[in-house]
Parts: C-alpha cells; sequence; structure tokens
C-alpha cells in the first residue's frame, strides 16, 4: 500500500534512496505533553490512557505549525498515537521508523519499550512486529533535550532563553517524518554505493536480514534501457558485487545524470524483497590545489545554508520548501551549500541529486564540549549513523565533522584526539570524500585546509590572500594552533554581509559595519568574491549566507526567502570564471 496522504504534513516518501511500495506515512496530529521535572517515566507515561495536549508531527512543539509553539526549555516532551497496522501486512516484520527525534529518545509500543536512541539528527528504526496485536495499537515516544549540558551537539539551537546573535529558536523531540514500514521476514536492511567512473562500474555492498544464502541481485538503468545487472550470494548478514556499466553518463554539477537501481533478494528465481533507489556516477578527487570532480578543477561556489523555516523552525514546511531553497541558490550563481550545523534530510539530499547541486556534510557540534575523551563518547556513534545514511549521495561532495572547535575558558584547549579519531573513522566509512577535520580551526588532520574570514574590507581581505596568488605562502587564521600542509586551500565562511534596511529592530545581528548604501553593499561582495575567484591557489568559497534566519540578518534573501537584491547582480559575480577553472582537465 501507497500511503502517500496530503491530508497529512510532509506525505511524500522520506528515505528516496531506499524506497518500499508497503509503508504507512505516521505524520499529523499525535497526543503530547511536555514533562517539565522529567519525571514521566517515574510516572509511567508510557502506559498513559491519554496526554493533556495535541500536537501536528513532524513539526517541533517550538514552532508555529506545531499547534504548540512553546519557546521555552523542555527537559523532555511526550508523544502517543493510536494505530492501525494494514491487515495485509500480517506474517511481514513491522518496522518503525524515525527520521529523527531530538535527542535521547525511548519508544513503547503497548506500554512495552521498544528500544532506544541518542541523537538528534541520525535516523534510526526499529523492528516492533513482536509488541503489535490484532486491532489497535498505541505508539508512544519520550524524548530527552538538554542544549546546556555541554553533553549533547545542539548546532544553532540557543542554549539560552532567546534566540541571540548566530544562535536561533530550539527544536526539541520529533522533528522528521516517522513512518511503518513492512519488509518481508528476509530483507535488505541497507546497502552502501559507491561509484566508480573511471572503470564504469557501480559497487554496490548490501547488508541484509534472514538472508544468508540467497541471491543478491541488482539491475542498472538508465533513461528506462537496462545497462548493467549482477548478482552475488549473500554470505551471512552481507553481499558485495560490482555493475559493470554498458553507458556512462557522469553526473555533472547543473547536469545531474542520475541512473534508476533495482535490489532484490531472490531464492529460486523468486523475488523476496524489493527496493528501488538511484545513483550518479562521478568521482570526487583532491590535490595540492583544486577539488576535481570527473576529473576537472571545479570551483566550488558554496553559500551557507542553516536548515530554519520561519514556521517549521528545523523542519521544511513541505518538500517544495526543501528543493525551492537549492533552486533559490542556483539562481545566485551558487553550486551547491555548506549544510551547516545541522544534519539535513534525507529529501534535501534527494533535491540536490535530482538537480545537480554539490553539498557538504556536517554534524551539529556546537554545544558538545570536547576538551576531554568524553565528547568522542558522545559524538561518534551518531557521526557514524549520518555517514552511513547520506553515503549514498552523488551531491554530497565533502565532510565536515566539526566547525569552529574553539579552545574553552582558564586554558582548556580542544581534544586534537578528538578530532583526529573523528577524521579516521570518517576515512574509513568512506574513503571517496574529502574530510575536513573542523572547519575554520583548530586543524589537526585534514584534506583541505579552510579558514573563516569575516574581514569587511575588501582591500584589506584581498591583502590576506596576495602572496598565494604567485604560490607564495597560504594565509593562515591561528598560525599558534595551525599550520598548512599543502592542502588544496577553501575560505569556508566569509562575507557575512549585514544589510537589513528598513529595520529598526536592536536585536538584529550580523558581521562588521552595515554598507550604507546597496551599491556599496554589492561592491562589498564584489570586492571579496572576486579576491577569492581570481585566485589560482583557493579551490572554493562559502557565502554566509543564503537567507536571514530570526535576528541574524546577513543572508542574500530574508529568511520568509525573499530576494533582497536583484539576483542577476549576485550571479554575475558568483558567475566570473575562476582562475583554478582556467587549468587543463587532469585524469
Amino acid at each position: 500500500m501507497s500511503a502517500t496522504n496530503y491530508s497529512i504534513p510532509r506525505p511524500e516518501y522520506p528515505r528516496p534512496q531506499m524506497v518500499r511500495s508497503e509503508w504507512l506515512n505516521l505524520n499529523g496530529e499525535w497526543e503530547f505533553e511536555i514533562d517539565h521535572g522529567k519525571s514521566g517515566k517515574h510516572r509511567n507515561l508510557f502506559e498513559a490512557s491519554a496526554l493533556k495536549n495535541k500536537i501536528i508531527v513532524p513539526f517541533c512543539p517550538e514552532s508555529k505549525l506545531s499547534g504548540i509553539e512553546n519557546k521555552d526549555f523542555m527537559p523532555a516532551v511526550w508523544y502517543r498515537k493510536a494505530i492501525q497496522v494494514p491487515t495485509e501486512w500480517e506474517g511481514n516484520r513491522i518496522l518503525l521508523h524515525f527520521g529523527a527525534v531530538d535527542y535521547e529518545t525511548e519508544v513503547w509500543v503497548n506500554g512495552k519499550s521498544a528500544g532506544t536512541h541518542r541523537g538528534g539528527y541520525a535516523s534510526f528504526s526499529l523492528e516492533i512486529t513482536h509488541l503489535l496485536h490484532a486491532g489497535t495499537n498505541v505508539l508512544t515516544v519520550c524524548a530527552e533535550d538538554d542544549v546546556r549540558s555541554g553533553l549533547q551537539p545542539r548546532g544553532k539551537q540557543s542554549s539560552m532563553y532567546h534566540s541571540h546573535g548566530c544562535d536561533y529558536t530550539r527544536t526539541t523531540g520529533i522533528w522528521q517524518t516517522v513512518w511503518l514500514e513492512s519488509v518481508p521476514q528476509q530483507y535488505i536492511q541497507s546497502f552502501k554505493l559507491t561509484p566508480d567512473a573511471d572503470n564504469q562500474a557501480l559497487h554496490v555492498e548490501g547488508e541484509f536480514i534472514g538472508a544468508d544464502g540467497l541471491t543478491f541481485a541488482v539491475e542498472a538503468q538508465f533513461g528506462g534501457q537496462t545497462v548493467g545487472r549482477q548478482s552475488a550470494v549473500v554470505n551471512g548478514k552481507q553481499g558485495r558485487l560490482t555493475v559493470q556499466l554498458s553507458e556512462s553518463h557522469l553526473w555533472q554539477i547543473g547536469s545531474p545524470n542520475l541512473y534508476d537501481l533495482t535490489l532484490l533478494i531472490q531464492h529460486n528465481g523468486k523475488t523476496i524483497d524489493a527496493v528501488t533507489s538511484y545513483f550518479g556516477l562521478r568521482s570526487v578527487k583532491w590535490d595540492n590545489n583544486a577539488i576535481l570532480i570527473n576529473g576537472k578543477p571545479v570551483f566550488q561556489r558554496l553559500v551557507l545554508d542553516q536548515g530554519f523555516y520561519p514556521e517549521g523552525i528545523y523542519t521544511a514546511p513541505t518538500d517544495e520548501h526543501l528543493k525551492r531553497d537549492i533552486e533559490l541558490s542556483m539562481s545566485l550563481g551558487f553550486n551547491g551549500a555548506r549544510l551547516h550545523e545541522k544534519v539535513f534530510e534525507a529529501r534535501f539530499l534527494y533535491w540536490a541529486d535530482q538537480l545537480g547541486y554539490i553539498v557538504w556534510g556536517e554534524h551539529a557540534n556546537w554545544g558538545l564540549d570536547i576538551s576531554t575523551a568524553k565528547g568522542l563518547q558522545q559524538f561518534l556513534p551518531e557521526w557514524i549513523e549520518i555517514v552511513k545514511r547520506d553515503y549514498n549521495s552523488p551531491a554530497l561532495v565533502g565532510w565536515c565533522p566539526f566547525n569552529e572547535t574553539w579552545d574553552g575558558p582558564h586554558g582548556t584547549r580542544q581534544n586534537d584526539e578528538v578530532l583526529r579519531i573523528t577524521y579516521q573513522v570518517t576515512k574509513s566509512l568512506d574513503a571517496t570524500r574529502p574530510v575536513i577535520d573542523t572547519s575554520g580551526n583548530f586543524h589537526v588532520v585534514t584534506d583541505i585546509f579552510d579558514v573563516h574570514d569575516y574581514d569587511q574590507d575588501p582591500i584589506e581581505f584581498a591583502k590576506h590572500y596576495e602572496t598565494m596568488r604567485s604560490g607564495g605562502d597560504r594565509y593562515v587564521t591561528f598560525p599558534d594552533r595551525q599550520k598548512y600542509e599543502g592542502q588544496p586551500y577553501f575560505v569556508s565562511e566569509y562575507g557575512g554581509i549585514w544589510w537589513n534596511p528598513g529595520q529598526t529592530d536592536q536585536k538584529s545581528w550580523g558581521y562588521g559595519n552595515r554598507p550604507r548604501t546597496e551599491e556599496e553593499f554589492l561592491s562589498r561582495y564584489e570586492g571579496l568574491t572576486l579576491a577569492l575567484l581570481e585566485n589560482p591557489y583557493i579551490c572554493a568559497f562559502c557565502y554566509t549566507q543564503l537567507y536571514d534566519v530570526e535576528q541574524e540578518v546577513n543572508g542574500l534573501l530574508t529568511y520568509e526567502r525573499q530576494h533582497k537584491f536583484d539576483p542577476e547582480l549576485i550571479r554575475r559575480i558568483n558567475a566570473t570564471v575562476a582562475a583554478i577553472e582556467k587549468q587543463p582537465v587532469r585524469t
């Protein structure tokens, strides 16, 4: 059965790179209760016959779209929903999926614990077959959240009562789609797709439940025509194979050729489980001064995207809002984004794949104390889940687990081993993409050397990079704490030009001094941007930022996604051919 029901919010299939036909969207109205004393488990709320209020899932209770709009700290929140499992699913396994729940979650089915999960950004699933019975079943969810603890990544969620500076309204509890899925007793649990453009092939690694000795079969199509198929016997819980492709169609920025993919478990020619997917055939490589996509030096014209929405906070009101943000960015001449201090939902990556828009995957590390190894214990398990979930996206061209890891007060320093181990684990999970250990500072081991530079004077800004133009010393921020070692060079935050004409709100915030006129803004934007594009030893930039977020008003768009300037003026500047793009194609 298909559960596309446009009477509920966010009805689209939430996991577009692993699609099954038998699913049920659980978004919509749930019972809800704020647990101010975090005592609900002691009061057996998981057995309650009702909760006090109603909420619209998947919107967080801080948001307007949830119907709650409570902006205060909520140590714990509870959800309850009665569900009917389709009778035609009888005999199958039933999986309960959560796109994301912030932060520590426990789930009960009919008063019995089904499992727990820690992490506010990674997707997770629980098999609940053994807890279900005929007729009506009750799901209960508790989410505990404490952004002030220092023990959890919070990203840009404010640790103060009010939003301030570049920290915004918090998100507590469920903030992505909740859904049920029916799978057979032997099923495909997950798979890893590694495109090999140089050898015109796709390498596939599958993980399975109950399928030892069965056949794992994969078929690739392009334009409706089969261009490759292969099969292998499942060995235990794993199966590996390589699909040789008869046609090569490269996934390019702005030209996103995508292959369709069908993955099957079969026994004696009979299909037991089937999922559909897609992939892009492309390569990402890096050398001493460039990042290459399909062997070609491509200047990455990125923009900082915070992933916030006026009415939904962390959650886009509709799938179209996700797509529209990418289209707006591309109309301004950007070819990608840093998905900043937040793990974006899978549907955003889907649209990036579909539109040919490159992205860097990050985690929301702000708020997590990494001055000791305790930070690694809190950070790494969820980061591993994130890398595994998003590995298959062709739009994703790099990883950056941490952002601006500052030393703490009273002489406490970041624990360099936390960054080093996270880098090493990321590389072990994904050797195909570059990894930045921590964006901006303080680098320990990194494939790309990046800096953040918010100097607002185009002349002074250009001086930082002048010696680089002829191959001289690279500009290094905080040279006492980090060292350039020959990597490609990326100015991963710059600009942030404060522009909110007509607003008198004293709480508004941006970088540096505000331009007095629109002409002054555009002149500054052009001066800063060309200083980077025209430098042959800079391979990428990321402008801060695409749109305003609450009181931070340095976006090229307003928070409501309205243009502040003629988009063609910004696009022309960004479209300037970069010095690095004039270099010959390498293989």
